[in-house]
C-alpha cells in the first residue's frame, strides 16, 4: 500500500448543504488513519478553473482590471474562468481569453495545475501561457461581468507582483513561475 493510500481519510457520511451550479458545500464525516473521527469537515466543491498569461507579439501582457466584491477592491488579474462541461482545459482557456478580452490565436502551453486551497476545495486551476496573441474580436462578457482589458509591459506586471497588487493567489502563482522561468525577476 502506498503512503497516500495509508494516509487517506475514509468518508463515513457525506451531506450536501448547499448546491448551486458554481458552488456546492458538502459536510463530510471522516475517519483519519489513526481512527479519529471528524464529524464536521466541510468541502467546497467547484468546477475546475483556467487562467491565462496572454502575451502579444509586442511583448505586452493582456491583463484585466475588475472589481472583486469578496475583497472589496479593484484588482489587476490575468484572464480566468470556469471550465464548462464537455470542454478541455485548453478549450476553456481559449474561450475565456476571447470572451473577456477579444484576444486569441498564438502559441499555447499549459504551465501548471494548482489548487486554491487543497484542504477545503476539490477543484484545480489549469494555468496556460499564450504567446503571440492578437486582438481578433470584441469582448463578449456575461451580464454579471465588468472587465477592462489592460495591456502592460513586463516591468508594469512585475511591479504589480512585487508590490502585492495581484491579490488572487491562483493568478499570482503562475505569474511568479513565468517570471522566474523566463529570468525576469
Amino acid at each position: 500500500m502506498t503512503e497516500e493510500e495509508n494516509r487517506k481519510w475514509k468518508t463515513l457520511e457525506s451531506t450536501r448543504l448547499f448546491n448551486r451550479p458554481w458552488l456546492t458545500v458538502r459536510k463530510d464525516v471522516v475517519q483519519l488513519p489513526g481512527g479519529q473521527i471528524n464529524d464536521e469537515f466541510y468541502v467546497l466543491e467547484y468546477p475546475d478553473w483556467v487562467n491565462v498569461i496572454a502575451i502579444t507579439d509586442e511583448g505586452l501582457f493582456v491583463m484585466e482590471k475588475q472589481y472583486r466584491h469578496g475583497i472589496g477592491q479593484l484588482s489587476y488579474e490575468i484572464c480566468a474562468g470556469v471550465i464548462e462541461e464537455g470542454e478541455t482545459p485548453l478549450e476553456a482557456a481559449k474561450r475565456e481569453l476571447l470572451e473577456e478580452t477579444g484576444y486569441g490565436e498564438g502559441e499555447w502551453e499549459e504551465s501548471m495545475v494548482i489548487s486554491g486551497n487543497a484542504s477545503t476545495t476539490n477543484n484545480f486551476t489549469h494555468s496556460f501561457i499564450a504567446k503571440g496573441v492578437k486582438k481578433i474580436s470584441t469582448q463578449h462578457l456575461d451580464r454579471t461581468e465588468d472587465i477592462e482589458p489592460v495591456l502592460m509591459n513586463v516591468e508594469q506586471v512585475k511591479e504589480l507582483l512585487v508590490s502585492d497588487n495581484v491579490k488572487q493567489a491562483l493568478m499570482a502563482a503562475p505569474l511568479w513561475k513565468f517570471f522566474a522561468k523566463e529570468g525576469l525577476l
